[in-house]
């Protein structure tokens, strides 16, 4: 499943081929027909992600918000000058939904959500979103609601992370490596952190995310944020279980946490 830094750039590329233009709409599979109707041929105000859902705004006030869940995929180009309409070009396989004006076009498939919401249902999307460390938090109000929901609750640190009502965008990979950064026990229960330990946690996902929308990669290690590195080498933790800790040399532990995998160094995160 995409983590929110990826649908963070699919919300950049959005705004930059088609806002401030009319957009048109199709579902050539035909299960968002009736959505499509509503807003093809309006004007695309904005796009905006907050976690792992982009919104994309229309100037009727109308808004589709997408999740594209596991399976869901983005394929977006720009269209030459004079080119087969976008409208006629062959369709590969089953595309929820085609965006497209005179000079680009974006196909998606395999979404587990596609809808067409007013203001008012959007509001009540994002009211059961917990906040986004990737989007602007100048008066520290995002952060803070974070820092609250963490030390109110009972659950595990490591399940509070995977909840999208308490954080928004952070997936399995971005779980065990802030963790690890952090030197935190993924079973320890929110309430017996510190408000510092989960404040560090926040600015730590700013951080990490921000890299992850400007290189493409969740590279968590902060010595190859400028390099290229190979998949095995950008992380601390994940996918290394029974691999030596990068850090203490220990091996790496793997566990079922709320039947996703948890990746942790039982030594360096006691």
């Amino acid at each position: 499943m995409p983590e929110g830094h990826t649908v963070h750039r699919s919300a950049n590329e959005f705004n930059r081929l088609f806002a401030g233009r009319q957009l048109n709409l199709i579902s050539p599979q035909g299960r968002f027909s009736t959505g499509a109707a509503l807003v093809s041929g309006q004007p695309l105000e904005d796009a905006k992600a907050v976690g792992k859902q982009l919104f994309l705004h229309f100037a009727s006030d109308l808004t589709v918000r997408i999740h594209l869940g596991i399976y869901g995929k983005w394929q977006m180009r720009e269209l030459e000058p004079d080119s087969t309409p976008a409208s006629s070009l062959p369709v590969v396989g089953e595309v929820r939904a085609r965006f497209f004006n005179q000079t680009a076009m974006a196909d998606l498939r395999g979404p587990t959500v596609c809808e067409v919401l007013s203001p008012a249902e959007v509001d009540l999307v994002l009211k059961r979103l917990g906040p986004d460390p990737i989007n602007p938090d100048s008066r520290g109000v995002e952060s803070e609601r974070f820092i609250s929901k963490v030390l109110a609750s009972k659950s595990t640190i490591g399940q509070l992370l995977m909840n999208q009502n308490v954080v928004s965008g952070i997936g399995n990979v971005y779980r065990a490596e802030l963790l690890f950064r952090a030197g935190l026990d993924p079973y320890l229960p929110g309430n017996n952190l510190t408000h510092e330990q989960v404040a560090a946690l926040w600015h730590d996902a700013v951080k990490l995310l921000k890299v992850g929308v400007k290189t493409g990669f969740m590279i968590t290690r902060d010595e190859l944020f400028t390099k290229r590195p190979t998949k095995a080498e950008r992380n601390f933790v994940y996918k290394r279980e029974g691999l030596p800790c990068r850090v203490c040399g220990h091996e790496i532990s793997i566990a079922i946490m709320a039947t996703r995998k948890l990746y942790w160094c039982r030594f360096c995160q006691r």
